[in-house]
């Protein structure tokens, strides 16, 4: 049914305005709005993406929670491209979705002090 498809599809417009909104608010974040994709590219205010996903998972949690990040540069062939950028998917509801911006700036802010 395409009534279906056309749920689904403002469902993640929906999503994905969501996210862009929030990570927005985070000072230093630069994120482009996707065109067909279920995911961002987030460029963070970090030198390595690898380091801070790592740091994330291992070192850093709010109130018992974090957040898991992709690091960008292993999306790209050319050596050193995206250190800085994650890719974010937005396949959470969009309340998740607030929560873990939220956890993200909170992690960004203890990162960088």
């Amino acid at each position: 049914q395409q009534s279906y498809f056309d749920d689904v599809k403002a469902e993640y417009v929906d999503r994905r305005n969501t996210l862009i909104t929030e990570l927005e608010k985070i000072e230093g974040v630069k994120v482009a709005t996707p065109k067909g994709a279920f995911y961002c590219v987030v460029q963070l205010p970090v030198k390595d993406t690898d380091a801070f996903a790592q740091w994330l998972l291992e070192d850093f949690n709010l109130n018992n929670e974090t957040v898991m990040v992709a690091p960008a540069s292993g999306f790209y062939s050319t050596e050193g491209e995206g250190k800085n950028q994650v890719r974010i998917a937005y396949v959470l509801k969009k309340e998740d979705l607030i929560r873990s911006v939220e956890i993200l700036a909170k992690a960004l802010e203890t990162y960088n002090n």
